[in-house]
């Protein structure tokens, strides 16, 4: 498929190198000419120097024979004028990143039926939602949902005093019997494995798990970790991601504070949130921070607009016992610094955003797909349609060793972690964690 991105920026380089791996054919439209040479650099896309939102850079990008067009720049307008041309030029689905809340509001004349675009999605209120999905579950590095929320990805460390330290998953199949959770992968040392049943856990290791969503709260003391109530949550910095997070806890019924050191963002804020204490002062005062309570909270969230401010202000409020710490990362190379100095887990619009883009781009067949943090894979919930290959076939049949496993298989109303004996049916979901460099070929399973 031919797919124009406009936007070189963290969002378009990371949907143009996951969507060139897996061999559509990729433009990358940028004003910025270092930007673009970097990307021609690492990636396999065509590059076009040039305004996206420029009807002759489009033709030149050869927008009109595209089957898609994402307008991801970091400006709204831009990437709304952008879509809004492609979609008169004749591309089929247009898409656009969208962060002013006034252009989803209802009423509004720019709406995304009104201008032709298929998608309109917001990092920010994306980012809140993941962000608040690891609150829910103390010591989760990941979360993602799939079959409508009854099927749960979770990313976990293990503990030192983990009860699954040192004992193999055959052992604890055997151990647990009751319990319904299918281990994708672990990472250890910085290497992404998919582990057989002799091997065991070692304190370290980041074990990535699929479990029923009302069996999730299990996990977590089998890896080491105590129980979480979330009942208060802190975040310091009032950006539109803290903004977001707060309204879905006040929805949530949870206790919420917000410190900001803009004064009149703090105003704004007060006006916009009705149950949420706002506070005016400086997220990495670890004077402050103990003064409000940092380290008494259930879960503390750095949501400023800068990297290396959230990042002291969540190792500020971990060194006062706050019991969860989420840190707001918009560059990707601080990600893996984030486990390594201790905070718990970490967010990022890009990824986000990129998605909730790529759920859209692989509609269809594809229902769900998320990708993970800190390794080059991706979860992928698929529909199985009644002309697909892998239609009557088991899963010893398929083949799928090398390039994925099959974690959960959901029938109807069952949902069940499925053997090498179990064959796949016409109408079922299967949701498959895919490594690098395999996610087209298992697609092509699906078709």
């Amino acid at each position: 498929m031919k797919i124009v991105i406009a936007g070189a920026g963290e969002v378009g380089y990371d949907l143009a190198r996951r969507l060139s791996q897996e061999n559509h054919h990729v433009t990358l439209i940028d004003i910025d000419a270092e930007r673009l040479d970097f990307v021609s650099n690492h990636l396999e896309v065509l590059a076009v120097a040039g305004n996206g939102a420029s009807l002759p850079v489009l033709e030149k990008a050869g927008v009109g024979s595209a089957r898609m067009f994402l307008a991801v720049t970091s400006t709204d307008e831009a990437n709304l004028i952008a879509a809004l041309s492609a979609h008169r030029m004749g591309v089929t689905y247009t898409v656009a990143r969208v962060s002013n809340p006034e252009y989803f509001a209802s009423g509004s004349v720019l709406t995304g039926d009104q201008m032709g675009i298929d998608l309109m999605i917001n990092p920010e209120r994306e980012c809140a939602r993941d962000t608040l999905d690891l609150l829910r579950f103390k010591g989760a590095t990941d979360v993602a949902t799939f079959a409508g929320g009854r099927v749960l990805l979770i990313g976990v460390g293990i503990e030192p005093n983990a009860p699954v330290a040192g004992k193999s998953i055959t052992q604890l199949t055997k151990d647990l019997p009751d319990r319904h959770y299918v281990t994708a992968a672990v990472v250890r040392g910085g290497e992404t494995m998919v582990p057989t049943g002799a091997f065991r856990f070692e304190p370290g290791d980041r074990a990535y798990l699929l479990t029923l969503e009302d069996e999730a709260d299990a996990i977590f003391p089998l890896a080491g970790h105590p129980p979480l109530k979330l009942d208060r949550v802190m975040i310091a910095g009032g950006s539109e991601e803290g903004r977001y997070l707060a309204h879905l806890l006040e929805e949530e019924g949870v206790q919420c504070i917000i410190l900001d050191r803009d004064r009149s963002r703090c105003l704004e804020l007060s006006e916009n949130l009705s149950r949420t204490l706002v506070l005016h002062g400086d997220a990495t005062d670890l004077e402050l921070l103990e003064l409000e309570g940092a380290g008494a909270v259930d879960g503390f969230v750095a949501a400023t607009g800068n990297d290396e401010t959230n990042i002291l202000s969540s190792l500020c409020a971990k060194a006062l016992g706050a019991s969860e710490v989420v840190s707001l990362i918009h560059h990707h190379q601080y990600r893996p610094i984030a486990p390594r100095v201790g905070i718990d887990a970490s967010v990022s619009p890009r990824l986000s955003a990129a998605n909730a883009i790529l759920r859209y781009v692989r509609r269809g067949r594809v229902t769900a797909v998320a990708t993970l943090a800190d390794i080059d894979a991706e979860v992928i919930e698929f529909h199985v349609a009644p002309g697909s290959r892998v239609v009557g076939k088991s899963l010893a049949q398929i083949h799928m060793a090398k390039a994925g496993v099959v974690g959960t298989v959901i029938r109807g109303d069952r949902i069940f972690l499925p053997r090498g004996e179990d064959r796949l049916l016409p109408g079922d979901d299967v949701i498959v964690f895919a490594l690098p460099g395999h996610i087209r070929e298992i697609e092509r399973l699906f078709d």
